[in-house]
């Protein structure tokens, strides 16, 4: 059988290569890492030993041009340069597994979702949390009612040095894509921003690690609405106590309550207890994990490359079946536009609908 012809995209020094997206075609069996770009001299030797890649390159526009991969991995953690890579695979006929936040802005967003449909190419996003065995059961257990109707979703970023913007826009696309996988799409958002314990003005915008774009503020509160009366909660800021502790995804229903966990075998629980205060009715925390409700796992975590080869074999599966992704680019979108939507909102000083009207970055009207 032909292997897929696979091409490597990094920075050495400029978001590198993510979570493993570059490694991670080494275990595919149906893939072979033909080339990596990387405009840095050494880091581009270091890739091309690590990957066993025939050939190397310092543009990864004339590594297209000239290798014509099917697929490519956009492994680059820093989202500068995401509307250029993915535009530039789509152009040339290569379906792309794209790390985390896809882009800095919709408007960038947009033209990489246009740019995949026109050229008939998919995208899939390295929110590996989707792909999670243990959070199909915990989304089997909602869809069966197990836990009536859910209320409320309740996330934390870490909450470490990067509290605030930056871990809105790091770890809230991973949050905000968990929530929508569960219960769908957020309607509206309703957000404050706070900077040293006041409201956080233009004054307080800055720029934020690893090419991310503006930022704003460092303690966040916002509040979404979805279908029904289901609301979402998130919150970051600047912790002085219990940082990363708290990076979790709580889902509270009519019956119960389920813990999540971040990651491909995340912690995972349920407790049947409406009232939420654990523990008074003595009802137990049950483990939720791939084989089911309370039964032994399994899986191992590092077997499945902390979930990128499960991204990797879908992303394949989803071009020879023509579907979308598991986790696709439109999702990806869809996670940034929530963080969006809290600039927007603390911006107007009002609730905001989603889809967003500004496809702009809100801070840069502030």
């Amino acid at each position: 059988m032909a292997k897929y012809r696979v091409a490597v995209i990094g920075r050495t020094g400029k978001g590198a290569y993510g979570h493993g997206l570059d490694t991670v075609w080494l275990k595919c069996d149906k893939a072979e890492i033909v080339a990596v770009a990387d405009e840095n001299e050494a880091g581009r030797a270091a890739a091309a030993k690590r990957l066993n890649a025939k050939s190397a390159y310092a543009d990864f526009r004339q590594m297209l041009e000239k290798e014509k991969p099917q697929i490519v991995s956009v492994a680059d953690r820093w989202p500068d340069c995401h509307r250029d890579m993915v535009l530039a695979c789509a152009e040339h006929g290569a379906s792309i597994f794209l790390e985390k936040p896809v882009a800095q802005t919709l408007q960038q967003a947009d033209e990489m979702v246009a740019a995949c449909d026109r050229h008939h190419v998919k995208c899939a996003i390295a929110h590996q949390t989707a792909y999670s065995p243990r959070v199909k059961v915990a989304k089997d257990l909602i869809g069966e009612g197990k836990i009536g109707s859910v209320l409320e979703l309740r996330g934390h970023g870490k909450e470490d040095k990067r509290g605030g913007g930056e871990d809105l826009m790091v770890l809230g696309t991973h949050t905000f894509d968990l929530m929508r996988h569960l219960v769908g799409d957020a309607k509206w958002c309703f957000a404050r921003i706070q900077q040293a314990g006041r409201k956080a003005v233009s004054g307080d915008v800055r720029q934020g690690g690893e090419q991310i774009g503006p930022i704003l503020g460092d303690h966040i509160t916002a509040t979404y609405g979805f279908a029904g009366t289901t609301t979402g909660n998130f919150v970051t800021h600047v912790a002085k106590d219990g940082a990363s502790t708290r990076y979790w995804l709580e889902v509270r229903g009519t019956k119960g309550t389920i813990h999540l966990g971040f990651g491909i075998l995340p912690a995972a629980y349920l407790c049947e207890d409406p009232s939420g205060m654990f523990g008074k009715s003595k009802a137990p925390w049950t483990e939720i994990t791939s084989a089911g409700l309370g039964k032994p796992e399994p899986l191992n975590a590092k077997e499945l490359d902390n979930g990128n080869i499960l991204i990797a074999n879908d992303l394949i599966e989803a071009i020879e079946k023509d579907r979308a992704p598991l986790d696709g680019l439109s999702d990806g979108r869809a996670a940034l536009e929530m963080i969006m939507a809290v600039y927007e909102s603390h911006r107007l000083e009002k609730p905001v609908d989603l889809p967003l009207k500004n496809r702009k970055h809100p801070l840069a009207a502030m």
